[in-house]
Order: C-alpha cells, then sequence, then structure tokens
C-alpha cells in the first residue's frame, strides 16, 4: 500500500475539488471534448484548461489532440486506486467494530 501513496495522494488532491470531480463524473458517460466540457462551467478556459492539466497530470483522464479537438477521456483503472484503498479502510473499520462487538455482547468472565 505504501508504494501507492504518492500516487494516491495526487489522485485524492485531484479529486478534492468539484469542477474537477464534475468533470471525472462527465468523462464517465464517454470521451468528450475540453470545449464541451468547458461549456459546463462558469469559467474561462484557461481557468477550466489548469482543472484538465491537473487532472491528466495525476493520471485520471487522458487527453488526445485531433487536429484543433483536445478529448478528453476517463482513465477508469486510476479510480481503482481510490477504490481499493476505500475497501481496506473499510476492511479494517470492520473488524475493528466486529471486535468491539465481541467485547461488548461476549460472554463476562466471573470475577474472584
Amino acid at each position: 500500500m505504501a508504494q501507492y501513496s504518492a500516487e494516491l495522494d495526487g489522485v485524492f488532491v485531484a479529486l478534492a475539488d468539484p469542477t474537477r470531480r464534475a468533470v471525472v463524473r462527465r468523462l464517465g458517460l464517454g470521451p468528450t471534448s475540453v470545449g464541451e466540457l468547458a461549456r459546463e462551467f462558469p469559467m474561462t478556459l484557461p481557468s477550466f484548461m489548469k482543472h484538465v492539466r491537473t487532472l491528466e497530470s495525476n493520471g485520471l483522464i487522458r487527453t488526445v489532440k485531433s487536429g484543433r479537438v483536445r478529448t478528453c477521456v476517463l482513465n477508469r483503472e486510476r479510480l481503482a486506486l481510490v477504490d481499493d484503498w476505500l475497501a481496506e479502510q473499510r476492511r479494517i473499520w470492520e473488524e475493528r467494530t466486529d471486535r468491539l462487538e465481541q467485547f461488548v455482547t461476549g460472554p463476562e468472565e466471573s470475577s474472584p
């Protein structure tokens, strides 16, 4: 898990912004040009491109330029990092709550 921490940190930083999460959500429906994506957000294209670069540099999306059109594609495998981390955290907390439940509901020890 430790070997993924720098990558995981980058993915969480990228997903910390609501605009970038909205872009990831939109790209879940399929590849879209930067121009189409940018129209959905009330900001200038250069500001929007900063979000695209952050997502791309952290591996959440890929962009492909064809002529004057840059198309964004979601990298679903990268989201698996988050899914794996969350699954590990869920397992740890379930084990802890199970132990707590056993401690609370377990048979009482007889006192001398």
